[in-house]
């Protein structure tokens, strides 16, 4: 009879999770009747399991009590017991939710993102999760298409907040928040602070942040070539971060999501754009495989509140 382990225990091939509590059972109850009632089981089940232990270790493990009410456990049953309890409290432990106490966590949280969402979210969810989780560790990872569906299979990324045409269809998703583009030039541009009129709009040289695809061409020439205009786009960068600084120190116009603008507004002027633009979805992304993770559902629910905050003070 080769033996094989549970919980760290060896026990012998052939015992399982219901013969461990039948065992349990008849230790605490010496009692066929009361043991089965306990179980949940009928009589002759129980006495059916009870032939099945006598087989599995070879030996008779209770005797009928000489009084004639009950079963004594044998020498052999009360030296299991021990183990027993062990075995039992392992499975107890292993089948019980892992908790997560976010004021003793150590835990880095791994978050996929470009610069633009990074700079709307990123300084009040370190603040959140300083003040709440102060052991936790946040990391801010710029999001390669080419491995970023893996890395969120394999748990090496929480989270991915961008939007939804980056993500993949198999996550679970929630939106944050919705944006819109306004244009920024700095203070004292020489146009002065007037409204963008269409013409002027045009006319004026300006600064594109573009990731991808033609760097001197995004989504507002596309809407103005539908309207058979141009405008002169003069410089082209792939930083976010850059861009504010960028305007501020030139004569550019940057047309960018307004919650990320605005934080600039000391040194920029903001503007309506003259032409519509199809506003900006910003969603936070998840693989199912974290759906019910308590850590990762802790993540989720600072950013979303973060993103409520900004939704109503937008408002």
């Amino acid at each position: 009879m080769q033996p094989y382990e549970i919980a760290g225990m060896k026990l012998p091939s052939g015992i399982d999770m219901d013969l461990l509590l039948t065992l349990d059972a008849l230790l605490d109850e010496q009692n066929i009747t009361h043991a089965a009632s306990r179980l949940g089981i009928s009589q002759p089940a129980m006495s059916a399991r009870l032939s099945r232990l006598r087989r599995v270790f070879g030996e008779r493990l209770f005797i009928p009590a000489p009084t004639g009410r009950g079963v004594l456990p044998t020498p052999r049953a009360l030296a299991l017991r021990p183990t027993l309890q062990q075995v039992l409290n392992g499975m107890s432990a292993l089948l019980e939710p892992v908790g997560f106490d976010p004021a003793t966590s150590q835990r880095t949280f791994v978050v996929a993102l470009h610069e633009n969402p990074a700079l709307m979210v990123g300084a009040d969810l370190f603040n959140r999760l300083r003040e709440k989780a102060p052991l936790a560790r946040l990391r801010f990872a710029l999001p390669d298409p080419d491995t970023l569906p893996r890395q969120m299979e394999q748990g090496e990324v929480d989270l991915f907040i961008g939007i939804g045409e980056s993500a993949s269809g198999d996550w679970v998703g929630r939106r944050l928040f919705t944006d819109h583009f306004v244009t920024a030039q700095r203070k004292g541009h020489p146009r002065g602070p007037r409204e963008l009129g269409l013409e002027d709009f045009c006319c004026a040289p300006h600064l594109l942040v573009s990731s991808a695809g033609d760097p001197f061409v995004g989504i507002v020439d596309r809407v103005l070539a539908e309207r058979g205009r141009s405008r002169q786009v003069m410089m082209s960068t792939q930083s976010y971060a850059m861009a504010p600084a960028l305007v501020a120190g030139t004569d550019l116009l940057c047309t960018l999501p307004r919650r990320l603008l605005r934080q600039f507004a000391t040194s920029l002027d903001l503007f309506e754009p003259p032409i519509d633009l199809p506003s900006l979805a910003l969603n936070a992304y998840w693989h199912p495989r974290n759906h019910e993770d308590a850590a990762s559902i802790w993540l989720r629910e600072q950013v979303l509140q973060i993103a409520g905050v900004l939704e109503r003070n937008e408002g």
